[in-house]
């Protein structure tokens, strides 16, 4: 068995929590401009194939992913722009971001005028 990449959690992840369910939204909201196979979802949102079933039924009845189309038997999904809940979410993730970033900034000039001595 193949042992999965560990590697640092993401903004959204820190704030909500690791677990499942927030890995997979994150992924969903990190990638919104294409879609994927629940395959290619379990593998990049680092959940077994058993976890992402348990959560992709709260997933659509809360119409947070859609389905986009088939290609070949594989059926492709993305996020659900449209949907208000995933409206907020994505506003929430780059708040985040500009958070971290404001919060980052100060620092940078710290270590900038440090070196510069």
């Amino acid at each position: 068995m193949k042992q999965k990449e560990m590697i640092d959690p993401s903004l959204f992840v820190e704030f909500f929590g690791d677990y499942p369910y927030i890995r997979v939204l994150d992924f969903l909201l990190e990638n919104d401009i294409f879609d994927y196979s629940k395959k290619d979802i379990s593998r990049h949102a680092n959940v077994s194939w058993n976890t992402l079933e348990t959560v992709w039924g709260q997933l659509e009845r809360m119409n947070v992913i859609v389905h986009t189309r088939k290609v070949g038997k594989a059926e492709m999904y993305k996020i659900n722009e449209k949907n208000i809940l995933v409206q907020q979410l994505m506003e929430l993730n780059t708040k985040l971001l500009r958070y971290s970033l404001e919060k980052i900034k100060p620092m940078r000039t710290t270590i900038v005028a440090a070196d510069s001595d």
